[in-house]
């Protein structure tokens, strides 16, 4: 099972499992395929759509577990 941190970058989260993308999406992050959304970390990415970098991460790592 993979495990992601806030300063995992958006690129990387998106090879481990596409899956999570409609979570980003739900915060308001619509331009994944941006070539500087993938080099964002996760919590770069929380600080500008206003979401807790650490709730995100949580979210993202359930998201995960399923896999």
């Amino acid at each position: 099972m993979a495990q992601i941190t806030k300063e995992t970058k958006i690129g990387e989260l998106l090879e481990i499992n596409m899956d999570v993308a409609p979570i980003l999406l739900s915060i308001g992050m619509h331009c994944l395929g941006c070539p500087a959304s993938q080099n964002e970390s996760i919590e770069e990415a929380a600080m500008v759509h206003g979401v807790d970098a650490d709730e995100l991460v949580k979210t993202i790592n359930e998201k995960l577990a399923q896999a």
